[in-house]
């Protein structure tokens, strides 16, 4: 088009002129288009249609104006030649007008070959009445549906057994379908009043149907979301039971187009015992199921629950092999303390996190016990005002997902007990048989020997990896530094793995000291002694058994997991952090993030001018206004108003915010995990459904109701 103006303009000496060069470097007036070629959307503005080609010239005037006599002399077009371009013009437009009507009929005829199907017409078939009617109807079974959905009402209602024989009831989807024929609802009410009272309306079957195409459709909201953004990262939350069947939730997380790092849920996997299986069907669902391709996959992490810790790394390593840029990290959500704890391969330290969450649960649960337990703490820590205090506040938080929950363990230790001992053994009837009873059970469990001395060695241990973790979990600088104190980190562990004996002694010392002042025996476990009978090892002591199945096993387990979860290349993208212009200044501008930056090679729009503008960069914000701060997280860099000059930048920070050890700046944008959480806690196991979980969690995302219609007409016809 660009080389049919300069023709027009008969401007030979821009004919050598590419059609770039042309569009950037040179205007013409819009008076030389004719007004059917301008569409004129606002007073403001002038846009020309794809087809106009300039026509109107002036070719008099300029013999009158002295200064033009030596401008290009520009032909007089005739009469014939204007009517030939416009013919031309005409033609062009009835060709492309043909072309697309062709494009479009042979999508449809290799859709419907794809299908199986016969070829269809070029205009859609009007529906018959019939069609018009069902198609009616089951919208108005979706909209019940999604209202279940969003509202957490679950699809069945009074249990079979309660009811005496010979008794029908409705259940909660057939109820509300009856209150909707009832309220006026015409389509309902023609399908359905010749239908028996006790008959139901819509099988089970069906319902099931229908929720996976609801659910489906809702997901791909997200989906679609996801790919628009290219890269994203998958997350997974510990297995929970639904319905009596364990699942894993699987959420994803994206930078969407208004620069905004989300984490969204996206469903929940079926668990398998085998974690070769799992990870088969874990990368199956990802991208043949929900359609992602896991080459644009740069970040995985899991949240583990006890023993599930090592199967989840099989799957991460699997992943690992095939696709290298998807890095293994930690999550946000998670303390590093806690994921370790978790991932110890011994029984007693899962006992005991399993002890530690029952005792959470009973007194969030009654309000009352916890007047009884500041009770407590106020009696012991008379002394020490400040100390109890603080106990009382961080026992009215969720103190077993901090970094130094073995540490306040401890110090509640005695304060625990005999809350729970005053409970227990209270004759009045203040307490309910139930609370009494937990109180009692856990009172036991606490004040066994084995836990003690399982704590406090899990204390001693993390105190090396405590303000490493909390670092990582803190400001985008505090995360940079983080990934450069790893090495210190791990020589600390190292020298204790090589002076375990010294160690072991001073932590069993401390153990003893508390098993002491709560009065409890120091033995060895009866389930040891049990398993020992007659070849019981009269030189094995407690220290020496607590040493060898506790101490050693730990320790050179948390070695391994801060290996494997700070691989090189993990430390890599966060030594990219110095990309955030506060860690810049804090470097004095004294960064080389190009070494670093190289595996991110191929996911840069320019990466051969990335020294340069990185160059560029570091000189913007080095000699910046007095008045300018500087952006302290990549949240504030995305939403910088010149980003779009640096785009090998921006691609940056978009992928490092991917990592799941980075925390979702916006707490907006991260309500995804809560909802989960509190559709677990609000829902009981029984009720739990993932179809119904998924409409409920992601309640605000937009749902059409013709495509779920018409999809169901397609998968069931």
């Amino acid at each position: 088009r660009c080389q049919r103006w300069v023709e027009n303009c008969r401007r030979a000496d821009l004919e050598d002129k590419t059609p770039d060069q042309l569009n950037k470097h040179y205007r013409l007036c819009a008076k030389h288009f004719e007004t059917s070629m301008i569409c004129r959307s606002s007073p403001y503005r002038t846009v020309l249609r794809d087809n106009a080609v300039p026509t109107i010239f002036d070719l008099t005037s300029h013999l009158n104006n002295p200064h033009s006599r030596h401008r290009k002399r520009i032909k007089e077009l005739s009469e014939d030649e204007i009517r030939t371009l416009k013919q031309q013009k005409i033609d062009e437009a009835f060709e492309r007008k043909q072309a697309t009507q062709e494009s479009n009929e042979n999508n449809e005829q290799n859709n419907v070959s794809e299908e199986g199907g016969e070829e269809q017409e070029e205009e859609a078939v009007p529906l018959t009445l019939e069609e018009r009617e069902n198609k009616d109807y089951l919208k108005s079974l979706f909209e019940i549906l999604i209202l279940m959905g969003k509202q957490n009402i679950p699809l069945d209602g009074h249990n079979v057994d309660e009811l005496p024989d010979g008794i029908f009831t409705s259940d909660n989807f057939q109820a509300l379908l009856e209150y909707r024929i009832n309220g006026g609802d015409e389509v309902l009410r023609k399908r359905f009043e010749m239908t028996a009272v006790n008959l139901e309306y819509c099988s089970k079957t069906q319902q099931k149907q229908m929720l996976e195409v609801c659910e489906n459709c809702v997901r791909e909201e997200t989906l679609r979301e996801v790919r628009d953004s290219h890269f994203f990262s998958l997350v997974t939350d510990e297995v929970v039971d639904i319905a009596g069947e364990e699942h894993l939730p699987v959420l994803v997380r994206f930078v969407d187009d208004s620069h905004n790092l989300r984490e969204e849920f996206l469903g929940f996997l079926p668990y398998e015992a085998d974690p070769e299986i799992l990870a088969i069907k874990f990368h199956a669902t990802i991208t043949e199921k929900w359609g992602l391709n896991m080459e644009y996959c740069r970040g995985q992490a899991y949240i583990v629950s006890n023993g599930f810790a090592s199967k989840m790394k099989i799957v991460a390593t699997r992943l690992l092999e095939k696709y290298p840029q998807a890095v293994y990290t930690l999550c946000s959500s998670c303390a590093l303390n806690v994921w370790l704890a978790k991932s110890v391969p011994v029984v007693g330290v899962s006992i005991a996190l399993g002890t530690i969450e029952e005792v959470s649960c009973l007194f969030n649960q009654f309000p009352q016990l916890l007047v009884e337990l500041d009770n407590t703490i106020s009696a012991l820590f008379q002394d020490n005002d400040k100390k109890g205090n603080e106990l009382k506040k961080i026992c009215r938080s969720q103190w077993t997902g901090r970094h130094d929950t073995f540490e306040v363990l401890v110090d509640l230790l005695q304060a625990l007990v005999l809350c729970l001992d005053a409970v227990s053994s209270d004759l009045s009837v203040r307490w309910s048989n139930f609370i009494v009873g937990r109180a009692f059970v856990l009172s036991s469990a606490l004040t066994d020997f084995d836990f003690i001395v399982t704590i406090v060695i899990m204390k001693n241990v993390l105190s090396f990896t405590r303000a490493f973790g909390k670092n990582l979990q803190g400001q985008t600088s505090d995360v940079f530094f983080a990934a450069g104190s790893l090495t210190a980190v791990l020589h600390s562990l190292n020298e204790v793995m090589e002076n375990i004996e010294v160690y072991h002694e001073f932590w069993f010392e401390e153990a003893t000291n508390l098993a002491t002042k709560l009065d409890v025996q120091i033995k060895l476990p009866g389930k040891f002694r049990r398993v020992q009978q007659g070849n019981f090892d009269p030189d094995m002591t407690s220290e020496n058994y607590y040493k060898e199945i506790l101490s050693v096993p730990t320790v050179e387990h948390i070695i391994q997991e801060l290996k494997a979860i700070f691989s090189e290349k993990h430390l890599k993208a966060l030594k990219c952090l110095s990309l955030v212009p506060s860690v810049m200044g804090q470097l004095k501008f004294n960064t080389s993030e190009e070494h670093h930056a190289n595996m991110f090679k191929n996911d840069l729009p320019n990466p051969d001018t990335l020294s340069a503008e990185l160059h560029c960069w570091r000189i913007k914000w080095k000699h910046r206004g007095k008045d300018i701060e500087l952006p302290a997280t990549i949240y504030e860099a995305l939403h910088l108003p010149d980003i779009k000059f640096f785009p090998n930048v921006y691609a940056l920070l978009k992928v490092l915010c991917l990592l799941p050890v980075m925390k979702v700046e916006n707490e907006k944008y991260g309500i995804g995990r809560k909802r989960l959480k509190a559709y677990l806690k609000n829902t009981l196991t029984g009720q739990r459904s993932s179809n119904l979980a998924l409409l409920n969690i992601n309640f605000d995302i937009k749902h059409d109701l013709d495509l779920m219609v018409d999809t169901y007409i397609k998968l069931y016809p």
